[in-house]
């Protein structure tokens, strides 16, 4: 016996029709038009879209920072992502600069062991290399390539903390392109910000307003040139993470233009949200907004949305590292540098990228699919897996209502956090049922906002080394 979703349209990257979808155990088992009921509970999706379940492959859950940790765990926050459609997130494991990879890596499972609600994977992030010209480090990527991590994160920025210098990007970024592994990015100029922010703070600018100032666009372009031009000396594929401004895009259309392996995203926040309207320098209620890279001038959120419909960008995710409020963020009261960076997200991607995309028109419902499933799947190595309703696939099934109407606000969120970014907002168009691998964990028609599955059901996701399907 499965499960048929009937009388429901299927969307995918390329196209939309009317289809049913067979789920049995934990796969899709077909996808045709009119499949007999016979045997099967039936599941009617009229007037609803079938999507592959949401991926969003930026998150930060359990994640020290700023002497706290980020506040949503494996459990709230795979729970949360599952509430807004995203049955798959990829998180960071974070090197020590002192220790190994294996490591992290060891840490970061036992951050999600029996937590994980839905289904996860890892990318590694490279702080320091080990051994004569990092020999022991790098070796150690080949381990990590083999457990399905194939993707490898360098710091630009927080310098004596996270960042790495360009001699240690190069040799990693060498490695990467070995082992077809894709690089992550973090673009921005650290050291010239530094100097910029010890400035800042000698002069008295201490309100989260500066936090965003100190930090120029121009210092993520430039970075942005930097990494990809360093990447495609070495011969590596390089994916820029939030990517978040009109000179950064510039720099990355103009080396992909020059044939650089270089792909990138942007998260919501930089679509929709701006400085002049969330941080005018008025209020402490604008540390809710203290993130890196911060938010921009408004002008800037044409040509993001631009670059997603063209291709220049190829991803959407959120950068989701979640501190309350009330007691987290003030840790930085008094001082800029001492916020907490980062903001809750997760459970809010899908709503905001269909409201303000598809609703307006800047994207269609398959470049939806393509920008928040699809490519995601096919750049981190899971599309045997992930990333499309298609037969032998996961059913990670989206049933999503385009008429929904929902309001956006903290005291209904699954997230745990104090505050939504997004607080009292109104957008149409929301998941309605969400199955992971075949199991019904989200029913936001008869039980909103609640997780139906069990803790722990969550697995790690196993990935390939594909260089970002691009080489």
């Amino acid at each position: 016996m499965g499960t048929l979703i009937k009388n429901g349209t299927v969307v995918s990257a390329k196209d939309s029709q009317k289809l049913d979808v067979l789920i049995v155990g934990e796969r899709i088992a077909e996808v045709a038009a009119n499949i007999s009921a016979e045997g099967h509970e039936v599941v009617d999706a009229t007037g609803l879209l079938v999507m592959p379940g949401g991926i969003d492959v930026h998150t930060h859950l359990d994640m020290p920072f700023g002497g706290t940790t980020s506040a949503d765990d494996y459990t709230t926050g795979t729970q949360a992502a599952a509430v807004g459609g995203t049955t798959t997130v990829i998180d960071f494991a974070l090197q020590n600069q002192s220790s190994t990879l294996k490591d992290a890596l060891d840490t970061w499972l036992k951050k999600s062991d029996n937590k994980a609600c839905v289904d996860f994977s890892l990318h590694m992030a490279v702080t320091n290399l080990h051994g004569p010209e990092g020999a022991e480090t790098l070796a150690e990527m080949d381990e990590m390539v083999a457990a399905g991590i194939s993707s490898f994160k360098l710091f630009m920025a927080y310098p004596n903390v996270l960042m790495v210098n360009d001699e240690l990007m190069f040799r990693v970024m060498q490695k990467a392109a070995e082992l077809n592994a894709l690089c992550l990015i973090h673009a921005e100029n650290g050291s010239a910000i530094d100097v910029v922010v010890a400035q800042m703070i000698a002069e008295g600018k201490t309100e989260p307003h500066y936090h965003a100032l100190s930090r120029s666009p121009k210092a993520e372009a430039e970075a942005t040139h930097r990494a990809i031009a360093l990447a495609d000396i070495a011969g590596a594929a390089v994916y820029i993470v939030h990517l978040s401004n009109e000179d950064a895009l510039a720099a990355l259309k103009f080396m992909q233009g020059r044939g650089a392996k270089a792909l990138a995203e942007t998260c919501i926040q930089y679509l929709v949200l701006s400085i002049e309207d969330q941080m005018p320098g008025k209020s402490w209620e604008e540390a809710k907004y203290v993130f890196t890279p911060p938010l921009r001038e408004k002008k800037n959120q044409e040509p993001l949305w631009e670059a997603l419909a063209d291709g220049a960008m190829s991803v959407v995710s959120t950068d989701h590292c979640p501190f309350r409020f009330a007691d987290q963020k003030e840790l930085g009261r008094g001082d800029f540098r001492k916020i907490p960076n980062g903001g809750p997200g997760v459970e809010n991607r899908l709503q905001i990228l269909w409201h303000f995309g598809v609703n307006v028109g800047r994207i269609t419902p398959e470049r939806f699919v393509e920008l928040a499933a699809t490519a995601p799947a096919r750049i981190f190595g899971m599309e045997k897996q992930k990333g499309a309703v298609a037969v032998g696939l996961d059913a990670d099934v989206l049933l999503w209502d385009p008429t929904a109407e929902y309001t956006i606000s903290a005291k209904t969120q699954k997230m745990a956090t104090d505050y939504s970014m997004f607080e009292g907002w109104k957008v149409k168009g929301n998941a309605a049922k969400v199955y992971s691998r075949g199991e019904l964990v989200v029913d936001n028609v008869a039980k909103p906002g609640e997780f139906l599955g069990t803790t722990g059901r969550g697995r790690f996701v196993r990935r390939e080394a594909n260089a970002g399907g691009i080489g």
